[in-house]
């Protein structure tokens, strides 16, 4: 229907050709009339905004419409942002800011694009700057006592549209889902086509590994409901701009000592709960139980299935082992000081029904409604953060491996968050020796008792918790996070953000599981394997960013 033509004539113009077919009078009348209040829409835009277009003039030959444009000097974005080819996360930020940049203004004179894709975005060679062009879509809101305008056709590009879009309903929420789709394909290389699931959602963070911060921006951008998007390009503009200056909201404190949050909303329904933490001596012996309290939100999912979100405070603490640890490994070294946000985690490790709730399936090798899932992948894990995050309209994520550290310690500086040692009656871990090959390896820590071998899983919430309320955080299965695996700790981030290597498919694992022996199971531990491994002592914890 839609036709481009570059034209040669002395002033270098870019022809637009509308031709209709098949259509009655009715329809023909409904394109003259769209068609006018296009050029008129972009005669205004580009007389105002250097990056859009300049329309010099428009007509009507018979059943053809033209529109005549400056001719832009530059390549489209469908040259750059290529299947197959992952650009990285810096390069995609920065466009995604200087297209919300042109954005923002077309927004401000209430036009919404409807067309947003690689091929309608130009870098321009005379400067290099973001071109918007082919507003084929544009639609002028008139807003009203009785709301937003419609058409009563979709019009846009599949991939690049939501419903509300595809039902001819657009918002100016709708080009900011488009925005988001085309960095998501930049990012993994994937056209937006491929990436619905079954559902119909897109589920794409697990083709990539970028920071959690441009994730949960992108999450927003391209929620199925307009409501819980960006509402404009303006929003959406200054959450990419964040991700360039992103605010520190935690003070320098003491090491190991959690500051009182001054960032979590108080309008999240959160509960007191009170548990019972444990204090061990270096022979496993309990010396001290105390009686303490945190705040926890509860999030329904289906079916009576909850999830427990834990209040984790913001604060500074050493990560890694210290050099007299027993069993200490060298990549838990250089230790190194931490300042972590606050944020919110699950006080059990994601179980078989919240897995089942959520993905409709449950691979877990040991079934158990209240057991941890497992035998799932780093992927896997993502894709259930994904559509948990859809579902219950937080930005669900996996958690960084400070946080995971900060989260486990508690406060503390011993091996593990319940003293010098550890014992079976206080995690689920191999608590007996085992002869490899005339290698005997022992199944206690220290000076520690040895103990029970389950052999698997357990339902969670079994064992005594750590201070800040968290359970299993020393056995069951290991946990993935978000982190790609680094050898050690030199050059690694001091804000508490995961440390992502794209080009490093091996993913992070922290805590010990009921198959690891017990030096495996300290709070300094961390080991990895490839992001799409599954193992029935690998599972994983939420977290969502306070």
């Amino acid at each position: 229907m839609k036709q481009r033509i570059y034209v040669d004539t002395q002033d270098d113009s870019f022809v637009q050709c509308v031709s209709p077919k098949n259509l009655n009078q009715v329809e023909l009348d409904w394109v003259k009339k769209s068609f006018e209040q296009e050029a008129a829409t972009l005669y205004n835009l580009g007389k105002l905004h250097p990056q859009i277009p300049n329309l010099s003039e428009y007509f009507q030959e018979g059943k053809e419409f033209y529109i005549v444009q400056d001719f832009i000097d530059g390549v489209d974005l469908s040259k750059i942002i290529i299947p197959g080819k992952k650009i990285p996360e810096v390069t995609v930020t920065q466009l995604l800011t200087e297209i919300l940049e042109v954005l923002k203004f077309v927004h401000q004179q209430n036009i919404i694009h409807r067309d947003i894709k690689p091929q309608n975005i130009m870098r321009r060679n005379i400067d290099g700057k973001i071109v918007l062009i082919d507003f084929g879509a544009v639609k002028q809101i008139m807003f009203k006592n009785s709301g937003q305008t419609s058409l009563t056709v979709g019009i846009g590009t599949p991939g690049f549209m939501q419903v509300e879009q595809i039902m001819g309903k657009p918002k100016l929420a709708s080009d900011i889902y488009a925005v988001g789709m085309l960095g998501i394909q930049a990012l993994t290389g994937i056209p937006p086509q491929l990436l619905d699931d079954d559902d119909g959602e897109v589920v794409w963070q697990d083709k990539v590994s970028i920071s959690s911060l441009l994730a949960e921006v992108l999450t927003k951008m391209v929620n199925s409901r307009a409501s819980q998007r960006y509402q404009d390009a303006r929003e959406a503009l200054e959450a990419m701009q964040i991700l360039s200056n992103p605010r520190n909201q935690t003070v320098n404190q003491p090491v190991n000592q959690p500051i009182t949050p001054t960032i979590i909303s108080t309008s999240l329904p959160l509960q007191i709960f009170q548990f019972q933490t444990v204090t061990v001596d270096k022979r496993g012996d309990v010396i001290k139980r105390e009686q303490k309290e945190a705040k926890h939100l509860i999030e329904n999912l289906r079916n009576g299935v909850t999830l427990e979100m834990v209040e984790i405070p913001g604060g500074t603490f050493t990560m890694g082992s210290p050099e007299a640890e027993a069993e200490k490994v060298c990549w838990e070294s250089p230790q190194h000081q931490v300042t972590v946000p606050s944020f919110f985690m699950g006080k059990y490790q994601v179980t078989q029904a919240q897995y089942q709730a959520v993905m409709r399936n449950n691979p877990s090798n040991v079934k158990g409604e209240k057991r941890p899932v497992e035998q799932v992948s780093w992927s896997d894990a993502v894709k259930f953060c994904q559509k948990i995050s859809r579902k219950i309209r937080k930005t669900y994520r996996l958690p960084s491996e400070a946080e995971w550290e900060y989260a486990c310690r508690a406060g503390t500086t011993t091996p593990f968050y319940f003293g010098e040692t550890i014992t079976t009656d206080l995690a689920n871990y191999r608590g007996t020796d085992w002869d490899i090959n005339g290698t005997v390896y022992p199944g206690n820590y220290g000076q520690g008792p040895k103990g029970k071998y389950r052999e698997e899983t357990t339902p969670v919430g079994n064992f005594p918790p750590n201070a800040f309320g968290l359970y299993d955080m020393h056995g069951n299965v290991r946990e993935w996070c978000q982190d790609s695996w680094h050898e050690n700790y030199n050059d690694a981030p001091s804000d508490g953000s995961a440390w992502i290597d794209n080009n490093n498919d091996s993913k992070l694992v922290r805590s010990g599981s009921w198959f690891n022996f017990p030096e495996n199971c300290r709070s300094a531990v961390r080991y990895f394997n490839s992001r799409g491994s599954r193992y029935d002592n690998y599972g994983f914890r939420l977290v969502f960013s306070a």
